[in-house]
């Protein structure tokens, strides 16, 4: 009996998802690739509308090929930066499939290094994309959202926006932002019927690290590394309202919190995180080849 109780609850969690999402409108921005291909698997699933976003088509065409034979989707190649273009999105979206219901603010950006040796443009370009891009998406939403009855905004931030990591200043200052933003917007939506949450996700298993391995800080691989699917399903159990913030794994959420409230503990820890990921950095690497 205790084998089989697990097993009822996954199910019955899984029809609750379908429920909750089965023909809902789903916008999820950088959505070709990655954890936001994940995604717009894991909601086509559940037989949800999906409004895919991301700058080039022809990554949207591979994608949408993949899902249209589960469900409905639209495709619209764009720059997130760009006002206007995030403007129209929701009326392109809600004049295709009648309502917008979820939000998720997946398109980031990350140039690597320490801030003197990344451009300006760059460094404006990671706070064009990882921070204004979800305000302006967000506020956009949500007169859709209420239209709709309720929905929810989900934002993909990151443990660098849980305490600072060097060698990512900008990029960690922008998922900070982007989580400060999360909690304040959930308190004024709260009793609206519009969940908002984020997702802080340590190293994840896709071509955003994996391609620029040699590129990322070894501290990052000291944690150990989500999928794109595990990222996905917690995506949902936000988007449900589950959860205000879900980091992962856990423990690396815990560990980050200690060393954010204790900044004497993140530098005695950091030659041995460093130490740990250059060795888990080398066994990645040597998997690749």
């Amino acid at each position: 009996m205790w084998l089989i109780l697990p097993k009822l609850y996954t199910l019955q969690m899984s029809l609750v998802m379908t429920a909750r999402f089965q023909q809902k409108t789903i916008i999820i921005t950088g959505a070709s690739a990655g954890v936001g291909a994940a995604c717009a698997r894991a909601f086509a699933a559940q037989k949800a509308n999906l409004v895919l976003v991301a700058r080039g088509q022809q990554g949207l065409d591979l994608i949408k090929q993949e899902l249209s034979t589960q469900t409905k989707v639209l495709t619209v190649a764009m720059d997130v930066s760009d006002t206007e273009q995030c403007l129209s999105l929701f009326a392109k979206a809600e004049q295709e499939f009648g309502s917008v219901d979820v939000l998720v603010n997946n398109a980031g950006m990350h140039s690597r290094g320490n801030l003197d040796t990344i451009s300006p443009e760059d460094v404006g370009a990671m706070v064009d994309i990882n921070i204004r891009a979800p305000l302006v998406l967000s506020r956009a939403a949500i007169p859709y959202l209420r239209r709709a009855g309720g929905g929810a905004i989900v934002m993909l931030g990151s443990l660098a926006g849980m305490a600072p990591l060097q060698g990512a200043a900008t990029y960690s200052a922008t998922k900070a932002g982007l989580r400060a933003f999360t909690y304040a917007l959930a308190d004024e939506m709260r009793g609206t019927g519009i969940y908002v949450g984020v997702v802080s996700p340590g190293p994840i298993d896709t071509g955003f690290i994996m391609d620029e391995i040699d590129k990322v800080e070894d501290i990052v691989f000291s944690q150990p590394m989500s999928t794109a699917g595990d990222v996905a399903e917690a995506v949902m159990r936000i988007a449900a309202g589950e959860k205000l913030e879900i980091p992962m794994p856990s423990a690396s959420g815990k560990l980050v919190t200690l060393s954010y409230l204790f900044p004497w503990l993140r530098r005695y820890l950091r030659p041995k995180l460093y130490a740990k990921g250059r060795k888990n950095k080398d066994k990645y690497r040597n998997r690749q080849r």
